[in-house]
């Protein structure tokens, strides 16, 4: 049966005859469906789905849909970056949280940032880049100075990008290091602005 064509009402209780189902696949179409047919049956669900379900795809599937039902599902998705810190939860809450405020944006980043995966390090630097307007960006450009001189060459070339959208001496003063790094890529990434 296509569920898409039915109202939410009728979809939603059909959805969740299958939270609990072995197939983590079946789970994550749930959640998908979920987001797509909203009631506060279908929004417990989800939240039901990012607090205890083990596998990270049903999860981050979850956190996609949870946007959808607007800004009350933020604290939750915060709550379930700080607290799961698998990779693909936290970018698929990166990606879900588009809209956020800067003070919200930069504590995910923080977490990013602190967390031990290269991927959401690395987002997290790119999200930065987007607080250079803000209140934040002093407290963001600290972050990216960190990343300046981290030993992977992918976060020093993802700082390389973002710098240079903030201003004062200490960000063109990593720019300049970064132009000479060891790293091929590094310095590639300094010479992207000027394109």
């Amino acid at each position: 049966m296509e569920l898409r064509k039915h109202e939410p009402q009728d979809v939603v209780p059909l959805l969740t005859e299958h939270l609990h189902d072995k197939e983590f696949v079946v789970r994550s179409f749930v959640a998908m469906g979920l987001g797509y047919k909203q009631t506060e049956a279908g929004f417990a669900a989800l939240l039901n789905l990012i607090e205890h379900d083990r596998d990270p795809n049903v999860v981050a599937e979850a956190a996609n849909s949870l946007e959808k039902y607007g800004d009350r599902a933020i604290p939750h998705l915060t709550k379930l970056f700080e607290h799961n810190s698998h990779w693909l939860v936290r970018q698929s809450i990166f990606a879900a949280l588009e809209e956020v405020t800067p003070e919200i944006r930069l504590q995910l980043c923080r977490w990013g940032w602190q967390g031990t995966d290269i991927v959401v390090q690395h987002n997290a630097i790119a999200n930065l880049g987007r607080l250079q307007d803000t209140p934040q960006a002093t407290e963001a450009l600290a972050l990216i100075l960190e990343a300046a001189v981290a030993d992977a060459p992918m976060l020093r070339a993802q700082a390389a990008r973002v710098l240079p959208g903030f201003d004062g001496p200490a960000a063109q003063a990593a720019l300049a290091e970064l132009r000479q790094d060891d790293n091929l890529q590094v310095v590639g990434a300094t010479l992207e602005s000027l394109l």
